[in-house]
C-alpha cells in the first residue's frame, strides 16, 4: 500500500471516529403523513315534556312544560329482533336530550339502520308531580326515529342526527274536569 492510499484510509477512519464521537446518527427515513380518518357517528335528539292536565288522554302538548333531568333510553334491535344497543340519556335544563350512538353497529347496514332498528323510550322523570308515562308519539312501545337531514360536522368528525319524539310524562293526579280539549 502506498503512502497516499494509507493517508487516505487514515483520514476516512478519523472522520468516522470524530463523527461517531459527536453523537451523529443518520436522519430518520421520511414518513408519510396520512389524513386522519373521519369518524361518522349516529346521534339522537329530542325533547321531553310534562303534559298538562287539560290535555290528558290526547297527544297534544299545548301548555306542556319541558322536564330537566328526565331519562330516556335508546334501544336498537338487529334484524333478528335481538337488542344490539341500549343506552340511557338525560335531558338538559331545557328538556332537550342529545345522545351519540357510539358502539351501534350497522351490520348488515341495509337491515340494521338507526331509522329501522332504534326506538326512544321514557325511563324516568325527576318530577314527583309528573312521572307517569304517556303514549305521545307511541313512547310506550318506543317512539321511532326520523331523519331530518341534520348533521354536525367538524374536521375529523361528523354526526348524522335523528329526531325522536317529542316525548312526555303526565301528572299522576289531575283534577276531574271535562274531556280534554284538542
Amino acid at each position: 500500500m502506498d503512502a497516499r492510499a494509507m493517508s487516505f484510509s487514515v483520514l476516512v477512519i478519523l472522520i468516522a471516529a470524530v463523527t461517531l464521537a459527536n453523537g451523529y446518527s443518520p436522519p430518520p427515513p421520511p414518513t408519510t403523513v396520512y389524513p386522519a380518518v373521519k369518524t361518522v357517528e349516529a346521534a339522537v335528539e329530542g325533547m321531553v315534556y310534562c303534559q298538562s292536565c287539560d290535555k290528558y288522554g290526547s297527544w297534544s302538548l299545548g301548555g306542556a312544560e319541558p322536564i330537566a333531568g328526565a331519562k330516556i333510553s335508546i334501544i336498537c334491535k338487529n334484524h333478528r329482533e335481538q337488542v344490539s344497543f341500549y343506552k340511557v340519556f338525560q335531558t338538559d335544563s331545557y328538556g332537550h336530550f342529545y345522545g351519540e350512538l357510539k358502539g351501534f353497529k350497522m351490520t348488515p347496514h341495509f337491515l340494521d339502520h338507526p331509522l329501522h332498528a332504534c326506538r326512544a323510550k321514557l325511563v324516568s322523570s325527576p318530577r314527583e308531580d309528573c312521572n307517569l308515562f304517556s303514549n305521545i308519539n307511541n313512547a310506550l312501545d318506543g317512539a321511532s326515529l326520523r331523519y331530518e337531514e341534520k348533521r354536525l360536522k367538524w374536521t375529523n368528525y361528523e354526526a348524522v342526527i335523528y329526531a325522536a319524539g317529542p316525548l312526555a310524562f303526565r301528572p299522576d293526579h289531575c283534577p276531574a274536569t271535562s274531556p280534554p280539549t284538542y
